[in-house]
């Protein structure tokens, strides 16, 4: 199981990271850009860290703060709630 959960996580980050980049590019191209609560669902289900290189490698959503607070809060909740997890087990 714990294989599973970790390959999710690669995945997901790595789409949300290429999610942030091609909106990036269609936004430089001036193309159909992919909606901002499809990028923060992205990071909302497990890819913050991929939204965080993504605003960072791109330069992308740095400038709205539904991004900039949102992203670093949702990462926070995830990591809250992983720890509470894993201590879960290991009381068990």
């Amino acid at each position: 199981m714990e294989k599973i959960i970790i390959g999710y996580i690669i995945i997901i980050n790595l789409a949300t990271l290429l999610m942030f980049g091609l909106d990036k590019w269609k936004a430089k191209h001036n193309k159909w850009r992919i909606p901002e609560a499809t990028l923060l669902i992205l990071s909302a289900v497990g890819g913050s860290i991929g939204a965080l290189c993504g605003m960072k490698l791109f330069h992308h959503k740095t400038k709205h703060k539904k991004f900039y607070i949102g992203v670093p809060v949702i990462l926070l909740l995830q990591i809250a709630v992983i720890t509470y997890y894993l201590l879960q087990i290991h009381a068990l």
